[in-house]
């Protein structure tokens, strides 16, 4: 374990911005670049305070921002031979102790480290107890002595918190540890875990039997009694600490929440217990699941063991076993498990006894495996007397997604949840109200009697059973997208009128009397007309749906597709959330491109926060036109000389991106101009994705006869 900071190359880019091509052309281009101290050749190590110091010395960053640091004293507390996550519990734990007790800290802080290594544990621990009862410190395995690292990051963390609010703080330390631990964590998105609480509405209990790190319990009300399990005693003491620190201060402890720690299949933390809703996104594929020693088990109904590689299944009896009669469970499985013929027996089961109500297909991208298109499966507990045996099978695939081939970043989680939450509610109340089930929706839901469905595969997909959706493609629908398209078209300008004209005076690099030379964003800044902002890793997020209220985000995906802010700010941000667009800023992303926006002097871009990988340029109107900032950088000659490049992606150095000295009137000239053809592109896309749109309904039209071809 290493006694001071250190980071690996990838560490480095974060903290400046850049890719990790730079660095390593930073290591070839300075010799006065920090020297490694450690790791391997492959992946050397460098000590933080020489690249700290480096990077403010070549005007990179100012201040390695308070995360960094607190997460650099993270690492160097982690045991290589235990748990990669056991410090973020005590750091978990300190927090607990700003959010519930600010004081206690208030009266320690000023205290000799010599009191403080046993003063501050005692206090640790006091809130854990009244947090969590007397257990929580022994549940936390909280130590009863600090040292000197230990008490550093407890200081840093005190700052975090002040900055950002301890809940926020901690966000952002589990995000880190989660994305230095891709292979080995894949939690639940949070949008994810508001549609399951959503689905199951505002239950008195609810259950998550895998909880990893608590997404779904945290996406309940506080009020809400939250239970939950896991196999890793580390994951459930992170889980509780996070539900307790998003619980407002002042509420008594013990707080209604408790996680217990062990295989819920092979030792149920909660044997006979039930709940209003069970929730969750169990393990997949697991091949060793207990299948030999739970043959007998009383939670297979019937006696009907769900096969060894049908882990699944496994998991769907165990939480319908957990779920009070009449109550909600929801899982998320893969969509393998529809269709198995192992799982069929299980399948129709479920069916015969009413207990499976739904099956949706959610878009690839909504969670992890993130390439992998899940199903959503809901089912009530049998209560005596039920008998409703209908299935609601949803296909909202292409509803939720903004791209055919889905991705995590082209889920549209607003228009997924309004898809899912309708169908659902509506199908729910006739339920349980013995009211006719809503009409079938051709490409997007069918309900259907169980007993339909039970054949020689009982397969749920519902891809196999909702009807196709009615091709668009008759007169009235094919007129109305062409007019459409006329408007837009009519809008263009003739492209001749966009381009310079024979006889027109130079404004660009070379006029009547020769080169007008040129200056560098660096230069700019350094002479006052310009500053720039450069987010790094960004704010953390929600998508704007999620919660429409809150300060609306910019990314780099708005920034290419000249879209609105499609984020809002998750909590009270850092360094990167707290600046905010003006009108006349200009908005570039760090990778390049030829992308580069003005904010207009009104509309959704004033006041946004600025996403990952962005830079904002706000230039001094007195000495620099903002359109001819912007245009200069989506001009190739403005930006190449300033790329760096990996294998595959170009980064942009902005501070040695070339801009021609220009008086502001010849700027404004070629501001203008600019705009022009940054207008003229923008309706042109936008054009293209109606005509698309237009000739694939004609397609359809004709290949399904609800138009018939020309004559001639």
């Amino acid at each position: 374990m290493p006694d001071r900071p250190e980071v690996t190359a990838v560490e480095i880019a974060r903290l400046a911005g850049v890719g990790r091509a730079a660095v390593s052309n930073w290591r070839r281009r300075h010799p006065d670049f920090p020297r490694p101290v450690g790791g391997t050749d492959a992946s050397p190590a460098f000590a933080l305070a020489e690249v700290e110091s480096w990077l403010r010395a070549q005007g990179k960053i100012a201040e390695l921002p308070l995360l960094e640091r607190a997460w650099q004293l993270v690492d160097i507390l982690r045991d290589p031979a235990g748990h990669p996550a056991a410090p973020l519990v005590e750091a978990g734990a300190l927090l607990l102790l700003l959010h519930r007790t600010p004081g206690r800290w208030t009266e320690l802080a000023d205290q000799p480290d010599t009191r403080l290594a046993t003063a501050l544990p005692r206090a640790v621990a006091d809130a854990a107890v009244h947090a969590f009862g007397p257990d929580g410190p022994r549940d936390l395995r909280l130590p009863r002595l600090l040292g000197s690292t230990q008490l550093d990051l407890a200081r840093l963390l005190a700052a975090l918190a002040a900055e950002a609010g301890p809940a926020a703080a901690y966000e952002q330390l589990l995000t880190r540890h989660a994305e230095a631990n891709t292979r080995q964590l894949s939690p639940t998105p949070p949008e994810a875990a508001e549609l399951l609480a959503a689905v199951a509405g505002v239950p008195a209990t609810v259950l998550d039997p895998a909880v990893g790190l608590g997404a779904v319990l945290l996406a309940h009300p506080p009020t809400t009694g939250r239970y939950g399990q896991d196999a890793d005693p580390v994951a459930a003491a992170l889980a509780a600490l996070r539900l307790a620190l998003h619980t407002p201060a002042g509420e008594p402890g013990p707080l209604p929440l408790a996680l217990r720690t062990g295989d819920a299949l092979r030792a149920d933390g909660y044997p006979g217990d039930t709940f209003d809703a069970v929730l969750c996104q169990p393990p997949y594929n697991e091949r060793d699941w207990g299948h030999d020693e739970l043959q007998f088990d009383t939670r297979w109904p019937g006696g009907l063991v769900p096969p060894r590689g049908e882990s699944e299944l496994a998991w769907v009896l165990h939480c319908l076993a957990h779920t009070r009669p009449g109550g909600l469970a929801a899982l998320l499985l893969p969509p393998t498990v529809a269709a198995r013929r192992a799982g069929r027996r299980i399948r129709a089961e479920l069916l015969r006894t009413g207990a499976l109500r739904a099956v949706i297909a959610l878009p690839a991208g909504a969670a992890p495996p993130y390439g992998v298109p899940l199903h959503l499966w809901v089912l009530r507990a049998p209560r005596p007397g039920d008998d409703f045996r209908q299935v609601l099978l949803l296909d909202a695939g292409s509803a939720g997604s903004t791209a055919p081939e889905g991705g995590r970043d082209k889920v549209d989680w607003p228009e997924l949840r309004r898809v899912v939450l309708e169908a659902w509610r509506g199908f729910d109340l006739a339920a349980r109200e013995g009211l006719p089930v809503p009409a079938d929706r051709p490409g997007v839901h069918r309900s259907m009697a169980a007993l339909d469905l039970l054949d020689d595969e009982t397969d749920l997909s519902p891809a196999r059973h909702v009807p196709p959706a009615a091709p668009l493609g008759g007169a009235a629908e094919l007129a109305h997208l062409g007019a459409r398209l006329a408007e837009l078209l009519a809008d263009l300008a003739d492209p001749a009128t966009l381009l310079p004209q024979p006889g027109a005076e130079s404004v660009g690099h070379t006029g009547p009397v020769g080169p007008v030379g040129a200056v560098t964003v660096g230069e700019l800044i350094r002479g006052g007309a310009l500053e720039v902002f450069s987010s790094g890793t960004g704010a953390a997020t929600r998508p704007a749906g999620a919660a429409p209220d809150g300060t609306p985000v910019i990314t780099d995906q708005d920034l290419a597709t000249g879209a609105p802010p499609s984020a809002v700010l998750a909590a009270a941000a850092g360094p990167a959330g707290d600046v905010r667009t003006r009108p006349g800023d200009v908005l570039v992303p760090a990778l390049g491109g030829g992308t580069a926006r003005v904010v207009p002097a009104e509309g959704p871009l004033v006041g946004a926060a600025l996403g990952r990988q962005l830079h904002l340029l706000r230039p001094d109107p007195a000495a620099l036109d903002p359109e001819f900032l912007a245009g200069q950088f989506r001009s190739t000659a403005g930006t190449r000389r300033a790329a760096s490049h990996a294998t595959t992606t170009a980064r942009l150095d902005i501070r040695r991106v070339e801009l021609p000295r220009l008086p502001l009137p010849a700027q404004q000239r070629l501001g203008a101009a600019f705009a022009r053809l940054a207008a003229f592109d923008t309706t042109l896309t936008r054009a293209a994705t109606l005509a698309h749109a237009l000739t694939q309904a004609a397609t359809d039209a004709l290949a399904t006869g609800a138009l018939a071809p020309p004559t001639d």
